[in-house]
């Protein structure tokens, strides 16, 4: 197990596929987090984000054994758009949008916390967070999205240009427009504030 640690996403696939279980299982504890991550911030639901990780590897499993992965070497990309087209199918089953917030049982910024942050200045990043999840939860539906993919998938803008099916360009806009308003919105809040 521990050799397999070292193996790229592809020579890992091609283990799993000579019949080596304990590969897939490698592959899957490298990408999950990021992949799950992708998937909550859409749904905002635990439950629901379970579920959804689960098809995503349902439907990775399935694809390999039937041999019909295009090895890109981009394994990640491939599933994080497996799960984002998932994430987009149940919305339309449910026709709701797409909010970004955090909940009591997850929150994105406790993964990336330092443990040298005093009490104080722990407390004063977690009201930002809140406050800027709350302005991103503010934002046009298209501008969400490209945020979510762009700062929290960790995707490029071609990818998510590729992803969203939409040109390279609208992808770079929907950003601007994003920041712009997430810009504003700041200045509003600080202006209430102050």
């Amino acid at each position: 197990m521990q050799q397999l640690k070292s193996f790229s996403d592809q020579e890992l696939i091609t283990s799993y596929l000579s019949g080596n279980e304990s590969a897939f299982e490698v592959l899957l504890n490298r990408h999950k987090d990021k992949i799950y991550t992708s998937i909550y911030l859409f749904v905002r639901d635990t439950e629901l984000a379970e579920d959804i990780f689960q098809e995503v590897f349902i439907k990775i499993v399935d694809t390999l054994r039937k041999d019909k992965y295009n090895n890109e070497g981009k394994f990640l990309q491939w599933a994080l758009r497996i799960s984002y087209n998932l994430c987009v199918d149940h919305f339309r089953r449910a026709k709701r949008m797409v909010k970004v917030s955090s909940s009591e049982t997850f929150d994105i910024f406790n993964v990336v916390e330092s443990k040298d942050d005093n009490m104080e200045k722990f407390i004063m990043k977690s009201q930002t967070h809140q406050k800027l999840r709350e302005i991103i939860d503010r934002l046009p539906a298209e501008q969400r999205e490209v945020v979510i993919l762009r700062h929290y998938a960790d995707m490029s803008f071609k990818e998510i240009s590729q992803l969203t099916r939409v040109s390279i360009n609208t992808s770079l806009g929907r950003m601007r427009y994003a920041l712009m308003n997430l810009r504003k919105m700041m200045g509003e809040q600080e202006q209430v504030v102050a």
